[in-house]
């Protein structure tokens, strides 16, 4: 492909570097993605309050998938166009009147609004966050958005850590005390958006001017690279959902280790992939991004391949090491993708953030499915395979850029 050239860093904003805004977003995201975790926490509860069956736990799923996916591209385009400072307290605001409404939810129409509450409110929170996490990173792109990721990882951990302290013994109502978690975030976040006002950024012609003039490429190859981009994104979010989803069944099923065991196990894999997210960002700002996508991707395959046929102690080993190579991807990737059209950062981060993760928890239920008519340890056997999709890496072009050591 044709070799393309990035813009320039842009003056006073990157040069200064508010690193601060990125841990507050970080922080918010945490927040954020703690609240959401509640959701599918309390299924068990109001299965039983509610005498629902497994199809409208689904259809609680889905209806908090669909508002917190595919929504995501619809807000970041809209707020390219039009920038929005205070839309994160909005979203935050969504997800406050959502667990309310779940906390005391009277019908199964309630339920099924306050998960589509909750998951509006992740839509509107990740493209505008991810933008103004871009522009207080000081040029350090991908370590920003790593740092941003780890909060969101962070918050996915301890959603159901609290939901098993706090809302399993203190029932559906306790939801509602997670409220003032929103209210802080709002708070936060209404200090952050007062800040991103006064950046006063630079209009949307000025930006598209400065995408077209950086990637000086034809517009069927920024295509092709942004699908390229998506199908590995998509590669590593089925696999590490394949592994969040089913790691313990595997390990209980395959070596007949106690819960706390598996839990255990599944908890150092998490913390490899926050830890993996932190090390790609860095890396990718020193090394360049499609170096850190080659390795982060395509070096998983060995590892993925083994763990299969791997005893119980060098499966512990090799889902660390899995995890953290595979998350080091999603800095590089987005923000490899954010360099090909760096017009369009709240699109591109919706499609990614939303799109592409939404895509990875259907493979994660389809793969539960194949399960359920063959083994978790087939299943695993076929996903071995899916980083080998990171030899797609080839096809995208080398971007020239200046690089942070």
């Amino acid at each position: 492909m044709q070799k393309t050239t990035s813009a320039p860093l842009s003056a006073p904003i990157a040069e200064a570097g508010v690193f601060s805004i990125v841990l507050a977003l970080s922080f918010a995201h945490l927040l954020n993605d703690m609240m959401q975790s509640l959701l599918p926490a309390i299924y068990p509860i109001i299965k039983q309050t509610y005498g629902l069956d497994f199809g409208q736990i689904g259809l609680i799923t889905l209806t908090f998938q669909l508002t917190a996916s595919l929504l995501q591209p619809v807000v970041g385009f809209y707020t390219d166009r039009k920038s929005q400072p205070f839309s994160l307290v909005a979203g935050m605001g969504s997800t406050l009147v959502g667990l309310i409404v779940l906390a005391h939810a009277s019908s199964y129409a309630l339920l099924l609004l306050g998960a589509a509450m909750i998951g509006t409110g992740s839509s509107i929170f990740h493209p505008e966050s991810t933008r103004m996490a871009r522009l207080a990173s000081g040029g350090r792109y991908g370590f920003a958005q790593a740092l941003f990721q780890v909060g969101g990882q962070t918050g996915q951990a301890l959603g159901p850590l609290l939901a098993a302290f706090i809302v399993v013994p203190n029932g559906q109502a306790s939801l509602s005390w997670f409220s003032l978690v929103a209210l802080l975030a709002m708070v936060l976040l209404l200090q952050v958006g007062q800040w991103y006002k006064r950046q006063s950024p630079a209009p949307v012609k000025a930006r598209k001017a400065g995408g077209a003039a950086g990637t000086q490429s034809p517009a069927a190859n920024v295509t092709l690279a942004l699908v390229i981009l998506v199908v590995l994104m998509f590669s590593k979010n089925a696999y590490t959902a394949s592994l969040s989803s089913y790691y313990t069944f595997y390990l209980i099923g395959k070596f007949s280790v106690s819960v706390q065991v598996s839990q255990v196990l599944l908890f150092l894999f998490l913390v490899a992939q926050a830890l993996g997210t932190l090390i790609g960002g860095h890396l990718g700002d020193r090394f360049g991004r499609r170096e850190i996508i080659w390795f982060s991707i395509a070096g998983a395959v060995p590892f993925s391949l083994l763990l299969p046929f791997a005893n119980l102690f060098w499966t512990a080993v090799l889902t660390i090491i899995i995890g953290m190579i595979m998350a080091s991807a999603f800095p590089a990737i987005l923000v490899y993708a954010l360099e090909l059209l760096p017009g369009k950062v709240g699109m591109i981060a919706g499609l990614f953030y939303g799109v592409s993760f939404g895509l990875g928890a259907l493979s994660a239920a389809l793969m539960g499915a194949l399960a359920d008519v063959t083994s978790i340890t087939f299943v695993y056997g076929m996903c071995a395979f899916l980083p080998l999709l990171g030899f797609l890496t080839w096809f995208l072009p080398k971007i020239e850029r200046p690089r942070f050591r």
